[in-house]
């Protein structure tokens, strides 16, 4: 069954811009997103897969390495001379489930090889899989604190080191993380919780008319899902061509002094921690004028990434009883009047 089109899904804007954002710029570090049950969250996760552009890999190679890459990065392409020509291959979204072992996170000693022919060969796990992708943990708030220490090392460096069973090595490791969850059932942790660049908040839509064209929707494709993702082909070619051009407008596009000021009196309104606020802000406006067409950075795209570039890096205020979108919100206002 195909996935259901990433442009047929109806409203929940931030989320599919903050998606699009990570998909043209995978350093601005991954996508949380918490909301109610049954808005749509995993719906648009896995359909960006099925949308975005493939990518150039080395033929045989278990991690989907660039073929521009430096061999001696990957402990496959470090023994194995590269062919000449690469192959296009769908950028890998891989699922981390709740209940996987450490073993099959990270990789572990193959036992068929091992008692067959005697040889110590690596089993690649998911984070190996991952790689050059997206990594996407469901109820990501439930994720068991072995898991989360783990991700949180691999997401830092990029690297995979796999000590165990007589083997030692390290492979490439670079996935664009994506959670999602439900708030009532637990608060993420902190330090994982810092990781992700951007934040999204869903909820459940209050207009009859938007629900009622959600149901419509989800119940054509579930009746006909090849037709109805026929009806969407065009609009979704159409996006893949705009991350394609967003990508390749990237490095060309300008962020000012007078926008990275706006950033920084922003986040010092907030009084957020460090500066990842600011070098996330900077990443995602940079992202998002390249997906506008935009060649330079504004207040305007500022003021539509700040919400979810930092919402989730206020500190708590006791005094202050508002959400942190509220709070966000006020401080735009204060500081773009």
């Amino acid at each position: 069954m195909p996935a259901f089109p990433f442009t047929a899904i109806v409203g929940q804007d931030e989320m599919r811009q903050a998606l699009l954002i990570a998909a043209v710029d995978p350093s601005v570090g991954g996508v949380l997103v918490f909301g109610d049950r049954g808005t749509g969250k995993s719906t648009a996760i896995r359909a960006l897969a099925a949308l975005l552009p493939k990518m150039r890999a080395v033929p045989g190679c278990p991690y989907a390495c660039d073929p521009d890459s430096s061999p001696q990065a990957c402990p496959h392409c470090a023994v194995n001379q590269r062919p000449k020509k690469s192959v296009e291959t769908p950028v890998p979204v891989v699922d981390l489930p709740l209940g996987a072992t450490e073993d099959r996170v990270v990789g572990a000693l193959d036992l068929e090889r091992a008692l067959s022919l005697g040889e110590k060969a690596f089993e690649p796990g998911l984070l190996a899989r991952a790689n050059r992708g997206f990594l996407y943990i469901d109820e990501v708030n439930l994720l068991e604190d072995h898991l989360v220490d783990l991700l949180l090392d691999v997401a830092a460096s990029g690297i995979n080191t796999v000590e165990r069973e007589g083997l030692s090595l390290r492979h490439p490791a670079k996935f664009v993380l994506v959670g999602s969850g439900n708030p009532e059932e637990g608060e993420l942790r902190p330090q994982l919780l810092d990781r992700f660049g951007l934040a999204c908040e869903v909820t459940t839509p209050t207009e009859i008319k938007t629900r009622i064209e959600v149901v419509r929707r989800r119940d054509a494709f579930e009746r006909d899902p090849h037709g109805f993702c026929e009806a969407y082909a065009k609009a979704e070619k159409a996006t893949q061509k705009r991350i394609t051009k967003a990508r390749e407008r990237l490095g060309e596009v300008a962020v000012p002094d007078a926008a990275l000021e706006s950033a920084a009196r922003l986040c010092l309104a907030l009084g957020t921690d460090g500066l990842r606020g600011e070098l996330t802000l900077m990443r995602t406006a940079r992202a998002l004028a390249a997906l506008d067409g935009d060649m330079t950075v504004t207040d305007h795209h500022i003021k539509r990434v700040a919400p979810s570039a930092l919402r989730h890096r206020l500190r708590r205020n006791p005094l202050d009883e508002s959400g942190s979108t509220a709070r966000v919100e006020r401080a735009v206002e204060e500081v773009f009047s």
